[in-house]
């Protein structure tokens, strides 16, 4: 059983995973890379309730603002792209 929170993160996920289906095809894997970066990336504790409320509401106006029909397109760091390099080879080790 999930708690309420949990509820919610996986909720913004999924939402976030069906706003990207309203941007066109070539700016998918951008708004995809940004929102795994977002969720996967350990930067804080699970345990820390605080940050990750904190977290969870600034991850829905973040959403609010994508949902706006004028919003194409994301900026990816090299820093989320170096992340995606790691995740995608850790990915692959484990399929072997």
């Amino acid at each position: 059983m999930t708690s309420g929170l949990q509820s919610e993160i996986i909720h913004l996920y999924r939402k976030a995973l069906r706003t990207i289906r309203t941007k066109p095809a070539h700016t998918r894997p951008r708004f995809l890379l940004t929102i795994r970066h977002a969720f996967r990336s350990p930067s804080v504790s699970a345990r820390d309730f605080s940050a990750v409320e904190f977290l969870l509401r600034r991850g829905q106006r973040q959403l609010e603002v994508w949902s706006d029909k004028s919003v194409k397109d994301c900026w990816v760091s090299e820093e989320m792209r170096e992340w995606e390099r790691q995740w995608v080879q850790g990915n692959h080790r484990r399929d072997r």
